[in-house]
Order: C-alpha cells, then sequence, then structure tokens
C-alpha cells in the first residue's frame, strides 16, 4: 500500500478541542502533564519507575489468558517482561463491540503497537508492552450490540445483562452466521470465518469471546489484553473508590476543571457525579447514590447500606464496585505501569477534564496519544479522484462544494457575478449620497432596497451555477458516489465500517500495512491505498 497524509484540520471531522492539543495551544497546557512527543517519555518513565503492583499484574494476566497462552510465546512474553521494573506499558481501551465494531477499533490497538515499538527503538534498555484494555464492566450494550460490514447491520438481540463483559455469548450463533456470510469465498474469508467462530461460539462470555479474537489478531505482535473487572486488581483501588464513594472526593475537582475548559471555548464530554461508581453484579450494574438520612442506595434495586456497611463491603468486595466513565482512567493507571493512553477526538477530550483529579490521588497522568484515523481505499479509486480534477485533501469537502468548485473550474462561462456586483455596490453608493443629500433620514430606505436587490444578484448567481452543473450531471455522479464510497453515511469510513471487508481483501497483510504507514507521534490523517 501506498500512504498520503495530511492534516487533520484539512478533514473537517475532529473538534476544536482535538485540534488545539494537537497544536500545543497555551490554553489547554495546564489541562495535561507532558505533551504526546517522543521526549516527554523519558520523564514519564520516572513518574512510573516506583509502580508496586507488577507481580500482581502478571500473575492476573497468566491467569486471564490460562491455556491461550501456549499459542501466544509474543504475549507471554510480554507478560512476563511485567514483572521487571524496566518494562512500561502502552494502553488502549474500548467497549466490547461485537466483531470488533467500527474500524476505528483497530486502529487503536494499532497505534498501541506501533508507538511501543518506537519507543523500544528510542529507549532500547527499556520494554514497552502494547495493551487493550477491554470495558468488560460498560453496560450500555445497545452501542455495541451491533456492527456493519459490507453495507449491511448484524445485529445480536439480546436483553443486556449486567457488565457486558459478563454477558454469555450462547445466543450470539445467528449473529456469527450473519456476520460470516457476507464474507464470501476466498482463503482470508475462510481464514476470518473460522478466527470468528472459534471466539464466540465455544460457550464463553463476551469478555472472553472479544479476548480471543483479539489476541488472535493482535497476538504476534505482543499485545496484551486484561480484562480489569477481577477482585484481585480492584484491591490495590480501595482507598480512591472509598475517597469518591464516602467523602465524594472527585465530583468539584472534575466539574472545576470542566467549567474553566467551558469559559475557555472549549467542549466538555463527560460529567462527573456526586459519585462516581456503580454496583455491579452478575445480573446488573446500577449507580449508587447517597440519601439525605445519610445512607446510600443502589438505584432501581432497592438495596441500601449504611456509611459503616458500604465501607465494610469496599474492603471485603471491592469487585462489586465498578468506575464509571471519569473514574475508569484512574483505575487503569493505578494497575498499569502505563505511560500513554491512546485514544479517539471524543476520549482526549474528557481525559483533559480528568488531570486535577489524578493530582488530588497522588496518581501520575499519562500522555495523552491520538490514536491514527485512515481511510483505506485502493489505486482505482484514487484514479477516479484525480481524473475529477480532485486531490486527497479536496475530498474531504462537503459534496456540495466539490460539486460547485468543479463546474466552476471546468466551465466555459463566467458564472459569478462578482465584477457586477462592484458595479453595483458603486452605484449604490452614489445613490446614497444623493439620497442623503436629499434628506438624511432616507440612508436606512435606501440601504433596504440594496439588501433586496443583492440577495436577488445571489441567487441569479445560484441560478447560473444550477443551469451549468447540468452540462456536468455525469461528473458530478461520479463525484457523489465517490464520497458515498469513501464516507458511508457521510462520515468518516473508520467511524462505521467494520474491519472484515478489508480484511477479507488484504488479509493479514491489513494489519501489517497499517502498522508500517500508521506514525501515533506525527498527527496526521493517513489515506492508504
Amino acid at each position: 500500500m501506498k500512504a498520503t497524509y495530511i492534516d487533520y484540520s484539512d478533514t473537517g471531522s475532529f473538534s476544536k478541542t482535538l485540534l488545539a492539543y494537537l497544536a500545543n495551544d497555551e490554553s489547554l497546557k495546564s489541562f495535561y502533564n507532558r505533551p504526546a512527543e517522543l521526549a516527554s517519555f523519558a520523564a514519564q518513565m520516572e513518574d512510573k519507575k516506583d509502580f508496586v503492583h507488577r507481580v500482581l499484574l502478571r500473575d492476573q494476566l497468566t491467569e486471564q489468558y490460562g491455556d491461550m497462552l501456549k499459542a501466544s510465546p509474543v504475549v507471554a512474553k510480554n507478560i512476563e517482561l511485567l514483572a521487571n521494573e524496566s518494562t512500561f506499558t502502552v494502553t488502549t481501551g474500548h467497549q466490547l463491540n461485537i466483531f470488533t465494531g467500527p474500524l476505528y477499533f483497530i486502529f487503536k490497538i494499532i497505534t498501541a503497537v506501533r508507538l511501543a515499538k518506537d519507543l523500544k527503538e528510542a529507549y532500547p534498555e527499556k520494554d514497552f508492552v502494547p495493551v487493550y484494555w477491554m470495558a468488560s464492566e460498560d453496560h450500555d450494550f445497545a452501542e455495541i450490540n451491533h456492527t456493519r460490514v459490507f453495507g449491511k447491520r448484524i445485529v445480536w438481540d439480546t436483553p443486556a445483562v449486567s457488565g457486558t463483559g459478563r454477558m454469555s455469548t450462547d445466543d450470539i450463533t445467528d449473529a456469527v452466521k450473519q456476520y460470516c456470510g457476507t464474507f464470501g469465498l476466498g482463503p482470508n474469508a475462510q481464514k476470518l470465518e473460522a478466527i470468528v467462530e472459534r471466539a464466540y461460539c465455544s460457550g464463553k462470555n463476551l469478555a472472553e469471546a472479544t479476548r480471543s479474537l483479539v489476541n488472535t489478531l493482535f497476538k504476534s505482535q505482543g499485545l496484551v489484553i486484561i480484562d480489569a473487572d477481577r477482585e484481585a486488581l480492584k484491591k490495590p483501588f480501595i482507598p480512591i473508590v472509598k475517597a469518591d464513594v464516602l467523602e465524594q472526593k472527585s465530583v468539584q475537582v472534575i466539574q472545576d476543571t470542566s467549567d474553566t475548559l467551558t469559559k475557555l471555548g472549549f467542549k466538555t464530554q463527560v460529567h462527573a457525579r456526586d459519585i462516581n461508581f456503580f454496583y455491579l453484579t452478575d445480573t446488573f450494574r446500577e449507580r449508587i447514590v447517597s440519601l439525605d438520612d445519610g445512607r446510600y442506595e443502589v438505584l432501581h434495586q432497592d438495596i441500601y447500606f449504611t456509611r459503616d456497611e458500604l465501607e465494610a463491603l469496599i474492603d471485603q468486595h471491592p469487585e462489586r464496585f465498578s468506575p464509571n466513565v471519569v473514574m475508569r482512567p484512574v483505575y487503569q493507571e493505578v494497575i498499569l505501569p502505563n505511560l500513554a493512553y491512546i485514544g479517539g477526538g471524543a476520549e482526549i477530550v474528557y481525559w483533559l477534564q480528568l488531570k486535577a483529579n489524578f493530582d488530588q490521588y497522588g496518581v501520575p497522568f499519562p500522555i495523552l496519544v491520538p490514536r491514527n484515523s485512515a481511510i483505506i481505499t485502493d489505486d482505482k479509486v484514487v484514479g477516479k479522484i484525480f481524473r475529477l480534477d480532485l486531490t486527497l485533501k479536496t475530498i474531504f469537502r462537503p459534496l456540495d462544494t466539490l460539486k460547485d468548485d468543479y463546474v466552476r473550474r471546468q466551465t466555459s462561462h463566467r458564472l459569478n457575478l462578482r465584477d457586477e456586483m462592484m458595479e453595483f455596490n458603486s452605484i449604490f453608493a452614489k445613490l446614497n449620497l444623493r439620497a442623503h443629500k436629499i434628506d438624511p433620514t432616507l440612508g436606512p430606505s435606501t440601504e433596504a432596497v440594496k439588501a433586496r436587490l443583492k440577495k436577488a444578484i445571489n441567487n441569479l448567481e445560484k441560478k447560473l451555477l444550477r443551469a451549468d452543473k447540468r452540462n456536468y450531471a455525469e461528473a458530478l455522479i461520479q463525484i457523489e458516489r465517490l464520497k458515498d464510497h469513501l464516507f458511508p453515511g457521510g462520515g468518516l469510513q473508520e467511524r462505521t465500517e467494520n474491519f472484515a471487508s478489508l480484511y477479507v481483501k488484504y488479509g493479514e497483510e491489513l494489519l501489517t500495512e497499517l502498522e508500517c504507514h500508521f506514525n501515533p507521534l506525527d498527527f496526521k490523517f493517513t489515506i492508504l491505498y
């Protein structure tokens, strides 16, 4: 594959806050610890050199993988390396979307894999392990129960239960058949079908199925997959759970940060609550709230605790306390020797809301690295783009703009009325002067007439363009088809399409090419063809 890189700002697809972060905007610098650049990692390693949960982490991961490690020697080696003081992680996280969900799921992981390799090259005396953090405790099943492949929407239609990672995949067979049925024939299709069926049709829960699928795809790159929904991993987090649940220490700090970001003109992504933990069992995940009488309630479950009862329960069963979106990042950084978090645009924005909360708990704030974004196409499509007098940068513009610009470039007619508008303005300047000499109060009337006529001229200009478009109907249809192909549903390919359509075409080469062409710290949008 060949790659072309363009600035994120030229895509029109990313938020003001993310673009400001990428541009090292001075107004955002207090909301993160270190900039996302190679030189920052030496100091970040110093921050994490005293990480004390290495043996616990290694043992828990070894237990989670079980026999899977026998066929994953690079992963097994990386898990063992985590016990060494010279080993650090770079982490990405995501929900347990069935069949990996949108394409950017894969992009996030490959960004982590590539960044770990780049860090090893820059700091050869250290080791760096890419980690995928499974959001197994998340309960928003409607966000993850579907995917789109070859234009078809595949849905796992089953009732939601507890954290999605705990859900049994016993009834996902029909969705698996529909998904694999889109692949067609060919060796890559058969290989992917076998991978998917082995992952989802072996009587596992969704977390185990996701681990199987992702491990098969990325075990040769040494990706370590962690399911943090474990009692042993939550024990080191107990003091922070108590501080948030019993003392409500997080809410005001995060709210103050959010208010400051808003005043600076940046939109925030998440909202902190008084208590930022859910009560989690095998059958439900519900918010914990404090009551006016001093007790605590698990919403919708008729479960109540006194303060002493709740404190004792946190000590005895920390696995029942599931962090929400603002506390999950803190949990991650407590139990991993982590240097960087790789996230999408919205994730980077909400992490910016959290630094002060990290600071109050004494947890080092990671370097924030936006994941790589890309469009994957082929030479044939790129050839059409160039034949239509477009470029790989201009194709990101709105469809109507592309059509208008194309006609203006190709036409032999003069479609704009700028010269006429200049003459019009000159005439009205004279009229306005004449009217003022007669009666100064006639100025507003003159301006009103000018505004009406100016609007009429603008409408005429639009009509001229529309009329000339008919002369280029075939080319404009091709432009529209190109946009639909590259931007399904009007958005980026990576946000809707599943990786399967590309894997069937390219096989394992797809992942290799992405890793080769992604440059995590360059912050450019990648077009591969």
